[in-house]
C-alpha cells in the first residue's frame, strides 16, 4: 500500500487529523495506533483491530457509519460524498 494512503483510502497528508497531529497515519503505526490522548482511530480500530482486514474495502459495509461520523466538518455533504467515492476508488486501485 502507498505509505500515504490510509486503510480507509484517504491520503494521510490531506487529513485534518494527520495535519493536527491527532494521528500518525495507519501505515506508520504497524499495528499500534496511539493518537493524541491515547485513542486509536475509530476506523483503524474497526477495520484492523476488530476485523483483521487489510483495509476497509474488505468490509461489506463500506462506507459505514464510522466513516460518516469521522468526517472533516469543513466539507459540505456533497463534497463529503465525493470524497467517500474517491476513497473507495483509491482502495480499489491499490495493488
Amino acid at each position: 500500500m502507498n505509505k500515504n494512503i490510509s486503510i480507509c483510502g484517504l491520503d494521510c497528508s490531506k487529513c485534518y487529523c494527520f495535519e493536527n497531529k491527532m494521528c500518525i497515519g495507519c501505515n506508520a503505526c504497524k499495528g499500534i495506533v496511539f493518537h493524541t490522548g491515547g485513542k486509536e482511530c475509530a476506523i483503524y480500530n474497526c477495520c484492523v483491530t476488530k476485523h483483521g482486514f487489510n483495509n476497509c474495502l474488505e468490509c461489506k459495509e463500506i462506507p459505514c457509519d464510522i466513516w460518516k461520523n469521522t468526517r472533516d466538518p469543513k466539507y459540505t455533504n456533497e463534497e463529503f460524498e465525493n470524497i467517500i467515492n474517491e476513497r473507495i476508488e483509491t482502495l480499489k486501485n491499490i495493488k
